[in-house]
């Protein structure tokens, strides 16, 4: 008989949108799901945006190495007493360490997406399945895994981009004309193992560049309210005082701002692969070592690496983008191969 409880642990914003449809998707074939929140960046407020049930348990322990070892260990003990009231027969995350973890010291089997090869495995510890996007061939990958790598086509942002419906008010309710040129950015991630510096110089030059440019508004989403939002106002204040910066102070839906902008900057993967899925311009300044997605994406057209501030000024060149006033992104097969190999692993799983 299979345990057909799942436990889905969303540790970083991207996971939220990322594991809504899949969660609906497994319900919708009989599985329980219960849903896990780290209180990190956006997670919880995202959650809430999507009317997700979830308990919130732990949070971000800032760029500190060590700390962030400790963190992972912390919040994989806090979250052990919620998890054995549940009684899961698998867990299921994008890369949360913590939940990994716990599911070990649980003896709960755990399914571990990924899409970045070069994100660092716990040593030691095998999750019973990974699934990746079929870009991610490296074929050494499959002895992390107890049941290898299951693949699926096209990337993880399918999942949640085929049932998106642009909201025609999204530009009205931020305060964005549709004369506007509009410039959706993401400041690198400053507190990742992956970080590099260079990023940051890279966020430096863009917001300058284009900020020369006429009729153009940039809606720039911090990752922290601490650091990267005061750093905006701080070297920016004329610029965001007169709204030519926009910095929401509520949570969005990623993929409406990035529909209705004109071209898409970045520093992270999610939002780089959200707009390519979308077929919206994006340039990448993403300065860590590029994985097999990226250079698919890139060689393809879909992406543009950046990779200094002369690539910025002669790459970038904004202009207004044709919007289709119908827009469907039907017929990608992500979210059922994934959820398909995600069955393979409960079931491999049963229990008599």
């Amino acid at each position: 008989m299979i345990n057909k409880k799942i436990w889905i642990d969303l540790d970083n914003s991207p996971h939220v949108p990322f594991f809504l449809p899949i969660a609906k998707e497994l319900e919708n074939k009989g599985y329980s799901v219960f849903i896990t929140t780290r209180d990190c960046f956006q997670v919880c407020s995202l959650a809430d945006y999507f009317h997700l049930q979830h308990t919130t348990i732990g949070r971000h322990y800032g760029a500190n190495k060590i700390l962030k070892v400790l963190g992972t260990l912390w919040r994989s003990i806090q979250l052990i007493p919620r998890v054995m009231r549940e009684r899961p027969g698998l867990s299921i995350s994008h890369g949360s360490r913590s939940l990994v973890v716990a599911s070990t010291l649980l003896g709960i089997p755990t399914v571990l997406l990924f899409d970045y090869e070069f994100a660092r495995l716990l040593p030691v510890i095998k999750p019973e399945m990974g699934i990746a996007p079929d870009a991610v061939t490296d074929p050494s990958l499959d002895m992390h895994f107890k049941q290898g790598v299951r693949h699926y086509q096209g990337l993880k942002e399918d999942v949640y981009v085929e049932t998106f419906r642009p909201d025609p008010n999204f530009r009205k309710d931020l305060g964005l004309s549709e004369d506007d040129v509009v410039v959706a950015i993401r400041p690198p991630a400053n507190e990742a193992h992956y970080h590099n510096p260079e990023s940051e110089a890279l966020f430096q030059a863009v917001v300058d560049h284009l900020g020369s440019f006429p009729g153009l508004r940039m809606v720039i989403l911090p990752r922290n309210e601490k650091t990267q939002r005061e750093l905006v106002q701080r070297t920016w204040p004329a610029w965001c005082a007169d709204g030519r910066i926009i910095l929401p102070n509520r949570a969005l839906n990623g993929l409406d701002l990035i529909w209705h902008s004109d071209l898409v900057v970045s520093g992270g993967g999610t939002m780089n692969r959200e707009a390519a899925a979308l077929d919206v311009p994006v340039y990448s300044i993403f300065r860590g070592k590029i994985g097999a997605v990226d250079r698919y994406l890139a060689e393809q057209g879909r992406l543009t690496l950046l990779t200094s501030p002369e690539d910025v000024r002669a790459k970038i060149r904004p202009q207004k983008r044709e919007r289709r006033r119908e827009a469907s992104f039907g017929g990608r097969t992500a979210l059922r191969e994934i959820v398909a190999a995600i069955e393979e692993a409960a079931g491999s799983r049963a229990v008599a």
